[in-house]
């Protein structure tokens, strides 16, 4: 029933990207490709479903859960060109899969093709950056390509991070910031700062609103903090 539910919620989610328009501003993949430079998409949690949606880039992989919700999101990841590599964060001090799922996405990145992390994921704080995504670009020597994808109609879930479901037949907005080296810093914590900034900055400009909701939140959360798991879809 869970195979048949999930194909079923594939075959809706790929109606609903057909309904939507794309616009992608400052692409700096065109250049990686060319330099034959593979890369890390940065994202929000927020940002997941509308990655999701708008994706065009062939071979691209991301992190999920190994839970019933994770088995009901492959057939949809797959219909949309989305690899999943399976794996959970840890709880209660034991790894649920996810250092193995890291390690696949590792080998995917090495052999040239996307990777795509949300930073602040599974459980924030919002618009915190753990070290997953330096970490994997580190082992790998991609370039780390923050971005936003902002809809232009959507819902918002009362989360801790107000996650965004993309309205049917909206303008999903992909606006990128440079690429990051992680060779040029060699300090995990500035490269961090630098990956946070630049998605602030963005947020700022694409989504002022929501921007201004993050700082509001973020001094309470970073005095909750809740550990440095590596990002996955939920």
């Amino acid at each position: 029933m869970q195979h048949v539910a999930g194909w079923l919620l594939a075959l809706i989610v790929l109606l609903w990207r057909v309904s939507c328009r794309a616009v992608v501003r400052d692409d700096p993949r065109p250049a990686l490709r060319a330099a034959g430079r593979p890369y890390i998409y940065a994202i929000l949690h927020a940002h997941q479903v509308a990655a999701v949606l708008i994706n065009d880039d062939p071979g691209i992989a991301a992190m999920v859960s190994q839970s019933k919700d994770g088995d009901l999101l492959v057939p949809s990841l797959r219909v949309t060109g989305v690899g999943a590599m399976r794996g959970s964060s840890r709880k209660a001090g034991r790894d649920k899969g996810g250092r193995r799922a890291l390690e696949l996405l590792e080998e995917h990145t090495r052999r040239g093709h996307p990777s795509l992390l949300a930073v602040d994921g599974p459980q924030g704080p919002r618009n915190h950056v753990h070290r997953g995504v330096i970490d994997l670009a580190r082992s790998t020597g991609a370039a780390i390509v923050p971005c936003v994808i902002v809809p232009s109609r959507r819902w918002f879930l009362r989360t801790w991070d107000r996650f965004q479901i993309p309205k049917p037949f909206c303008r999903l907005s992909m606006t990128f910031a440079p690429p990051l080296d992680p060779q040029a810093e060699p300090d995990d914590g500035r490269l961090r700062e630098s990956v946070r900034a630049e998605l602030d900055a963005l947020e700022q400009r694409c989504d002022p609103a929501e921007a201004a909701r993050a700082q509001q939140d973020d001094q309470t959360d970073r005095m909750a903090p809740r550990g440095d798991a590596p990002a996955r879809l939920q």
